[in-house]
């Protein structure tokens, strides 16, 4: 039986945040099966909290070399992933994508993938697009179908990856979007064993995790099916609520008392939304203060291994400061543990700054 507690710890441990580690951003990319990438500078934070002397321009060189892509993967959602996991896995994602089509409704009427998808390719294959230059090109070929409609399933039925610039955090807000395997020079797997791959991945990073947590993780149904299927080569544990636990035998599952440094993770990390229980991380009562009404997931902090409130980075001219905002009072210490944290992260995302500044905000309850 894995406590509450040695679950956080064991998550920790996979996810690089109990100690920064020398990897290079392609290894930390892959290590971390992805990193959440709904908007630009999120994924540069979250690999500057994981990785040991992490540079801005690390995470850029992989993106020119096109050994990581930007890319619409797991939940059909923006993610990071190295070149090589991208091209094995996201054929086996692709149900996550066409499920996806039902958020379309009635703006869906009409729409023929079996059509629009060869047109698409055909004015992506000439040079990229960003979507809003795309959809009018489709809605010439297609007057009586949604515009968004069209776009939406060019995004989800055809592999795509997002072009980088040399913008400060590697993509413009509109980027244009290429041919997947253009790009990498490169087929994408036709493996039928992937998916299975792609859950022992998942394993690695996040585990040990149920079935629904790899559903809730990769937008994928059927996991369990696929768990027993792998049940012979992982080792099996139970949570405290008697539910039945996956996870790889080798990987680190560290004592519940091994001491977790203070972390400050991005806007959408993963750390926070791979998992259908999330208390490993962050408690039930705090879930509302993170992930927002409109579904934006705000940056917190970490205090002895769990979420333990927000951060936001305020300028006022040449001023940079990080103001926390924790859920309760902290503990005696925890705030200058956490500004020493947070200094060289403002230097990071503000380095244009002329001064740096912390403060703690008043606690925000759950009530």
């Amino acid at each position: 039986m894995l406590t509450r507690r040695r679950l956080n710890r064991a998550t920790l441990a996979r996810q690089m945040l109990l100690a920064r580690e020398e990897v290079s951003a392609v290894e930390a990319v892959e290590r971390l099966c992805g990193l959440q990438a709904q908007e630009a500078k999120p994924p540069f934070i979250g690999l500057w909290t994981r990785v040991a002397g992490f540079r801005r321009e690390d995470l850029h060189r992989a993106l020119d070399e096109r050994a990581v892509v930007r890319a619409t993967l797991m939940r059909a959602t923006l993610h990071l992933m190295s070149a090589a996991d991208y091209a094995a896995f996201r054929p086996a994602l692709q149900p996550v994508m066409t499920q996806a089509l039902r958020v379309l409704g009635t703006r869906g009427e009409g729409l023929d993938l079996d059509r629009v998808m060869p047109v698409a390719r055909g004015l992506l294959g000439e040079r990229p697009l960003t979507f809003e230059e795309l959809r009018p090109l489709l809605v010439e070929s297609f007057p009586q179908v949604n515009d968004r409609a069209l776009g939406y399933a060019v995004r989800t039925h055809l592999p795509l990856v997002m072009v980088p610039t040399q913008d400060r955090w590697g993509f413009p807000a509109a980027a244009p979007f290429t041919l997947a395997e253009s790009w990498l020079d490169a087929p994408l797997s036709d493996d039928p064993s992937a998916t299975g791959a792609l859950v022992l991945r998942y394993l690695a990073a996040f585990g040990p995790a149920t079935a629904a947590d790899v559903q809730t993780w990769s937008g994928l149904q059927g996991m369990k099916r696929v768990l027993d299927g792998l049940r012979p080569n992982l080792r099996v544990f139970e949570d405290e609520r008697g539910r039945e636990l996956f996870d790889l035998p080798d990987a680190p599952r560290p004592d519940g008392e091994t001491p977790a440094p203070p972390r400050f993770l991005p806007e959408f990390d993963n750390l926070v939304l791979s998992h259908a229980d999330r208390t490993r991380v962050l408690a039930d009562e705090h879930r509302g203060q993170v992930v927002t009404k409109n579904l934006r997931v705000r940056a917190t902090f970490l205090w002895d291994g769990v979420v333990a409130g927000t951060w936001q980075v305020e300028r006022k001219r040449q001023a940079a400061t990080l103001r926390i905002t924790p859920f309760a009072p902290l503990p005696q210490g925890a705030a200058d543990a956490l500004a020493a944290e947070g200094d060289p992260l403002l230097r990071f995302v503000d380095n244009d700054a002329a001064s740096f500044g912390f403060e703690v905000g008043d606690p925000v309850s759950s009530g």
